[in-house]
């Protein structure tokens, strides 16, 4: 079996080359702003605020993405500052795109006068399904594969298709598609999401920890299987206790990526999905604790800060005697001093 090398550059102009990786990652925070938008329209939510969130929110998720990755990286770039800006060739973790976007959001939403909470819940479908196309860039650069693995397993086992296992045969030995187990995984995740925010008993926030939740429990388990995990040297008793967690995975033929014991002992991306499941968790039972008339998820949303713009069609429909389009701010302020 040759190797299947698919060519990172779609086309070129000139110096300027355009990348698969670019363009999927892309193509993954398109659709995800796709589905912000068509949830927010039923809270009256105007497409232009999802489209600011993506505008300011993607450039930040990127920045802190690389930030996170040369930072336990650093001695593959400390002689060469340059590569810490080549992002085409990959080299981005996932959690640190998230602080970034999260950090971003809070302040863009705060700003717009809505509860970042309910906005983040809307966009929690979105994160999911912009992680599940963007993992098929990892595909193209071929990175972020597992360790070693047998024809056998690839084909008559999981039965994957033959441009897939191909693109898995690297430097002649057969790898893991890590990328593809998390991609799948992040379906599964996406429906699920879909699911809960239909329940009546669904509280503000709660889909976003659901999304945490999820995803970091699927990532623990395929994370082990790669072998270019960041890592630093822990106690023996925490990789130990890491490792138990893992071993069911041994009952379906699956083994750890190989890990050189100098680099480190504990993976990062197995130790925070541990954690954050266990803060996702205590948050939620603290929230509804604590917080007085919590929200439910299909509450309306108001913005506290209603712009000139925004305020216009109300005005000019009270002049008129007629009453606001069902949607607009106006309309959501009505229905709250009713229920008060």
């Amino acid at each position: 079996m040759g190797t299947l090398l698919l060519n990172p550059i779609v086309f070129s102009i000139g110096s300027l080359s355009v990348r698969w990786y670019g363009l999927i990652l892309g193509a993954g925070a398109l659709v995800g702003l796709l589905l912000a938008i068509r949830e927010g329209k039923r809270f009256g939510i105007p497409s232009e605020f999802f489209m600011d969130v993506l505008l300011f929110g993607a450039p930040s998720a990127i920045v802190a993405a690389r930030i996170y990755y040369v930072a336990f990286t650093w001695d593959q770039y400390k002689n060469d500052l340059w590569k810490v800006f080549a992002i085409w060739e990959g080299g981005i973790a996932i959690y640190g795109a998230l602080i970034g976007a999260i950090i971003c959001a809070v302040i863009l939403v705060r700003r717009r006068g809505y509860n970042f909470w309910r906005i983040a819940d809307i966009c929690a479908p979105g994160l999911i399904v912009g992680q599940m196309i963007g993992r098929w860039g990892n595909f193209v650069n071929q990175e972020a594969y597992g360790g070693e693995t047998t024809l056998t397993f690839l084909r008559d086992r999981l039965h994957l298709p033959s441009f897939i296992i191909d693109q898995m045969y690297i430097d002649g030995v057969l790898h893991h598609p890590t990328f593809l187990y998390e991609s799948v995984w992040s379906l599964g995740v996406l429906i699920l999401l879909f699911i809960l925010r239909r329940a009546k008993f669904l509280r503000s926030g709660e889909l976003f920890f659901s999304y945490f939740i999820l995803y970091s429990i699927g990532r623990f388990f395929i994370e082990a299987l790669r072998t270019d995990s960041l890592a630093f040297q822990g106690p023996a008793w925490l990789a130990s206790f890491i490792n138990g967690l893992w071993s069911p995975m041994t009952w379906f033929g699956f083994e750890q990526g190989a890990l050189d014991p100098s680099y480190g002992n504990i993976r990062i991306s197995q130790l925070l999905p541990i954690l954050i499941v266990i803060g996702a968790i205590v948050a939620m039972v603290l929230r509804r604790k604590l917080v007085a008339n919590l929200p439910y998820y299909s509450d309306p949303i108001v913005s506290t800060k209603i712009s000139e713009v925004d305020s216009l069609p109300a005005v000019a429909s009270q002049e008129k005697g007629t009453t606001p389009a069902k949607g607009t701010m106006a309309d959501h302020l009505d229905e709250t001093e009713k229920k008060e």
